[in-house]
């Protein structure tokens, strides 16, 4: 229980944004969940002030936020610096965001930092944002097709010729690829085959993208499949370990 409390650490702007949003949460646990942002530092008025603010919370700038939080007895405490959550405010910011979205959206972010372009980043960026609303599909589908094109671009800069002869061994009728699209003339299962052939990827990671594409083709249509938050943070990070911050 204390790692995940902890976890809080990790929360973005982001991730509590749909948390602030929502009505059915009271000025005061919102007030809260702005001091779950980086939860070990301190924080004075105008720093909670402005995390409401990006978070979605404009009218937060009327409030006498020293006054509410004084009156959260046990919930918080001031110390020079600004305010912080206790131990027992920690946990009631759990109670409030549920635990497990939060955590693993943290998760997800965290990893977001060990990729390095600056365009690959910001379509796995996108695909984690449709996470953290709950468009489980559109996040599975959309860090699949980020992740093939981060693999195509890979292909063609680095192994276009060896990659072509695998595929001409594996298909007679092959026409050379010199961009994405000829590539997309591949199936996708029969690219992950040619470069594992070919030694572009080892064959471990093309069985977990193997995995990744079975899993993406069932959220890619209309069918009774039930996603939970868990195996698609689990897909997304996968593809983030195995693609995005590789190539």
């Amino acid at each position: 229980m204390k790692n995940q409390i902890w976890n809080l650490e990790l929360l973005s702007n982001e991730a509590i944004k749909q948390y602030i949003s929502d009505p059915e949460i009271n000025q005061k646990d919102k007030i809260l969940l702005c001091l779950a942002i980086d939860v070990s530092e301190p924080k004075p008025v105008k720093n909670i002030t402005q995390i409401g603010v990006q978070a979605g919370y404009p009218t937060i700038k009327k409030l006498n936020i020293s006054s509410i939080l004084s009156r959260q007895k046990g919930l918080v405490i001031r110390s020079p610096n600004g305010w912080e959550l206790t131990e027992k405010g920690k946990q009631h910011i759990k109670k409030i965001i549920g635990g497990p979205i939060a955590v693993l959206s943290s998760t997800l972010r965290a990893n977001l930092d060990s990729i390095t372009n600056t365009e690959t980043r910001t379509f796995a960026e996108e695909a984690v944002r449709c996470f953290e609303s709950h468009l489980y599909r559109a996040a599975v589908v959309l860090s699949w097709v980020g992740a093939v094109s981060v693999l195509y671009t890979y292909v063609l800069k680095f192994h276009k010729q060896t990659f072509n002869s695998f595929a001409a061994k594996k298909n007679p009728k092959w026409k050379p690829a010199n961009t994405n699209d000829d590539l997309t003339r591949m199936k996708e299962a029969d690219f992950l085959e040619v470069c594992e052939s070919a030694s572009i990827i080892g064959k471990s990671v093309k069985q977990e993208l193997q995995t990744a594409l079975t899993f993406r083709n069932g959220c890619g249509h209309p069918n009774s499949l039930k996603l939970g938050e868990h195996r698609v943070s689990a897909h997304i990070e996968s593809l983030i370990l195995n693609v995005y911050s590789q190539y």
